[in-house]
């Protein structure tokens, strides 16, 4: 960890000192300098994921694809939502927005008795060491990503925002970013402020954001794998979380509904999986399966896993049912209809 964390700081400091440091004065803006050495954390990780997924996961695609890729245009606006969130664009955005209320909130928790829980100090002598300590910040992390994953599909308000995410037909390794700006704005307040009140200091907190982000692009990549029976179990693979995003499967739980057939274009159920949610044309009952991001383990916990071995055409059923009056939903093509859609349905007007 120690050599690692040496390189990394080497090489933001290079990358800081011979890029972004210029830039900076040159806009006239020196008195942000520090803040810009911290951004510059930020997208060198997001360099090295981008890396990662060109010369990695590329190829694992294009080796062992699920499907092949049919819809070029849709894919090539996931990669404009993984350049905003990988090259710090996004929290570039959020650090002139709204990080001066929430550090102003963080404040007001403090100064009422909420102070930060060092967790790594639970067991002197155990957690000090550091690969453990940050083992322990990943797995409690991960769990309050499985608490907002499932808020996202429990609430029907977020839901309008989170279903951009599962509007994606055409899932690649680009498509874990592809969220509404106000879904990832409520997300990332949440985590912050996880990893603030549990105490992950900043330098593990961008390693574990990292862990995650590229764990997701693989388990998104239009890739036929899985990790077999027990590695199924520790780590969430492309296939477990492909039926997350399955047509009537991965984004719906059954109900007293009327009985309707699978989705235009997807597979019948397999035997022994978690039944299809049956339902009128158009409609859904929120829930569904596999929530987890990194660990298998909450879904197994609470019951959401779903370990078939399909792998489903992936979408939202009101993308491929039409409704009474004979209408598809609409989730936009571009980048900015697709927030703008977003909006609409928050508002009830889409």
């Amino acid at each position: 960890m120690e050599w690692l964390s040496d390189a990394f700081d080497l090489a933001q400091q290079w990358l800081f000192e011979a890029v972004v440091q210029p830039l900076v004065y040159a806009a006239g803006l020196g008195g942000w300098a520090e803040d810009a050495f911290d951004a510059t954390g930020w997208l060198l990780v997001g360099l090295v994921q981008i890396v990662v997924l060109l010369a990695v996961i590329g190829p694992l695609e294009r080796w062992r694809p699920v499907e092949p890729v049919r819809d070029r245009q849709a894919v090539r606006v996931d990669v404009i939502y993984t350049l905003v969130h990988r090259l710090g664009l996004f929290r570039l955005a959020l650090f002139f927005l709204v990080t001066p209320l929430f550090d102003a909130v963080l404040g007001w928790l403090r100064g009422n008795g909420w102070g930060t829980l060092h967790l790594d100090e639970l067991w002197p002598g155990v957690t000090d060491i550091p690969w453990v300590a940050f083992a322990l910040y990943l797995v409690v992390l991960d769990f309050v990503e499985y608490l907002i994953h499932r808020g996202q599909h429990r609430f029907a308000w977020w839901w309008r925002l989170h279903a951009l995410h599962h509007s994606q037909r055409q899932m690649t390794m680009w498509s874990d970013d592809r969220n509404h700006l106000l879904d990832d704005l409520i997300h990332d307040a949440i985590i912050v402020a996880a990893a603030q009140l549990i105490g992950v200091a900043p330098g593990q907190f961008v390693a574990a954001v990292a862990v995650m982000q590229l764990s997701q692009s693989l388990q998104h990549a239009n890739l036929r794998l899985a990790f077999g029976r027990l590695g199924e179990r520790l780590w969430i693979s492309p296939r477990f979380h492909r039926r997350h995003h399955a047509i009537g499967i991965g984004h719906e739980s059954p109900g007293p509904r009327r009985a309707a057939g699978p989705p235009q274009g997807a597979a019948a159920p397999s035997g022994g999986s978690e039944p299809r949610a049956a339902g009128s044309v158009g409609a859904t009952v929120l829930g569904g399966c596999n929530f987890g991001v990194l660990l298998p383990w909450w879904d197994m916990l609470f019951r959401s896993a779903d370990f078939s071995a399909r792998y489903e055409p992936t979408g939202i059923r009101d993308q491929v049912e039409p409704d009474e009056q004979g209408r598809v939903r609409d989730y936009g093509r571009g980048f900015w209809a697709q927030q703008w859609l977003g909006l609409k349905r928050l508002a009830g007007r889409a």
